[in-house]
């Protein structure tokens, strides 16, 4: 505490020890993103058998994974602004109510129009709750453990996506491809009950907004039932008054405001590669390896074994993020990746070989971009901090699009699978410049000079 009267909020998350209420956010964000994974792959496992049963090629599911993805990128962009205005815990409820309710809708489509309109709006919702879960697991975690934190919370989207490759199939057997979507929008819905019940707003989000100090106060003795405080106190940020702050301008514009203009373009640059590079071996590694001359499961399976590396990558690398460099250790992986990506496209011939590059790259590619996560949580302050996450995603998100449909142009150029997949290393390398770049880069948190300084 900085003086008799106040509380200082940073240094009461920072000293707390880990305890149920950041438990309960921890669960409670990594089951949304377990959900968001398993939306976000869910067209992937029933296009092979809408195809069939619509007769259409495949071909014709270009688009729909495209809208998809553009849905999460402007969910992304709309939604991650929208937080740092109305509060993490209102736009993280939409979100899902968003991604539930279309992905219902999605399993009454009868045409290809209806689902690329039904895939764009699920995609609002997907791409509107991971920058906030992000935010909010941010600002409930003590620096000591972030990254591993959000680390741990993100795992739940590779696993959702691991998940959905398990039961996609047995479901589509039993019920049909409906059955996928029937899923992945139930489960959402019912989850709003739990989060309406239990999940909090973010104290630091609640310190810049004009707030009961009751609530506050509530917050802070379930995070630590010591905190002695009285109808008297004030609730600080390291000792400014947390009350009024409303900020000016549209909350974007402070992305490149500050001395932040040339971390934040790093920070783009990096999710944008690595986002591509991701979404193009998701996509079309099952493919390019059955070309290849690999059998069908091992193809398949190849996705699996990388979201698998994505969950172990993430966990390690989150904890040398808290005790080393992150920046190195980050952009260490990225470029580490690359190799491997090399071991893909050249280990065909040994199934042991391709599994362990594909689980290596996976360990790299998807670890890393979870870390990434929570580097730029810690970059930005509470003001801004949804908005800087949910734009990095964002730009990562186009990043996304382009990747699987560079890899479609490459093929129609005449070029053979190997060479598809060695091109990913490129954008891998390019990701890693420039994380290590970001380390000359990192300015003061400071959002306002002639304001009280707000830390995260």
């Amino acid at each position: 505490m900085s003086a008799a009267e106040d509380v200082d909020v940073t240094e009461v998350i920072e000293e707390a020890r880990f305890g149920r209420l950041q438990l309960l956010i921890l669960v409670l964000c990594a089951w949304i993103a377990l959900l968001d994974g398993f939306d976000t792959q869910a067209i992937a496992y029933v296009a092979p058998v809408i195809a069939e049963k619509w007769g259409i090629a495949m071909a014709g599911f270009g688009p729909i994974f495209g809208a998809g993805l553009a849905g999460l990128a402007v969910g992304a962009f709309v939604l991650s602004p929208a937080a740092d205005r109305f509060g993490r815990r209102s736009v993280i409820l939409l979100s899902v109510l968003l991604f539930g309710m279309f992905a219902l809708v999605t399993a009454r489509a009868t045409t290809l129009n209806e689902l690329l309109v039904y895939r764009f709006l699920t995609g609002l919702g997907l791409g509107g709750a991971m920058p906030n879960i992000v935010a909010l697991t941010s600002e409930y975690a003590p620096k000591r453990m972030r990254a591993l934190l959000i680390a741990i919370m993100f795992c739940g989207f590779p696993l959702g996506s691991t998940i959905g490759g398990l039961i996609s199939a047995p479901l589509i057997g039993a019920f049909g491809w409906q059955a996928v979507f029937v899923v992945g929008g139930v489960l959402p819905l019912l989850t709003l009950i739990v989060l309406f019940a239990w999940l909090p707003e973010s104290i630091r989000y609640l310190l810049t907004r004009e707030v009961a100090d009751v609530r506050i106060a509530k917050l802070l003795a379930r995070l630590d039932p010591g905190i002695r405080a009285t109808a008297a106190s004030r609730y600080v940020v390291h000792g400014s008054q947390g009350s009024g702050f409303q900020g000016s301008g549209f909350p974007v514009t402070k992305l490149l405001a500050e001395g932040r203009a040339s971390m934040t373009v790093l920070l783009w640059i990096a999710f944008f590669m690595n986002l591509l590079v991701m979404y193009f071996l998701v996509n079309w590694m099952p493919s390019l390896l059955k070309a290849s001359g690999l059998p069908l499961n091992i193809a398949i399976l190849s996705t699996a074994v990388l979201n698998a590396g994505g969950v172990v990558g993430a966990i390690v690398l989150g904890r040398f993020v808290d005790r080393l460099d992150p920046y190195l250790v980050l952009g260490g992986a990225y470029l580490a990746s690359a190799l491997f990506i090399g071991g893909i496209a050249f280990g065909s011939a040994s199934v042991w070989t391709l599994m362990i590059s594909t689980f290596l790259a996976g360990f790299g590619v998807v670890g890393a971009q979870i870390g990434m996560n929570a580097l730029a949580a810690g970059l930005y302050p509470t003001e801004i901090r949804s908005t800087g996450v949910g734009w990095a995603l964002g730009v990562g998100r186009i990043g996304s699009i382009i990747g699987p449909v560079a890899g479609g142009v490459l093929l129609g150029f005449g070029w053979d699978a190997q060479s598809v997949v060695l091109t990913a290393a490129v954008p891998a390398v390019l990701a890693g410049l420039a994380v290590i770049a970001l380390r000359r880069r990192e300015p003061s948190l400071k959002l306002v000079p002639s304001a009280a300084t707000l830390h995260h």
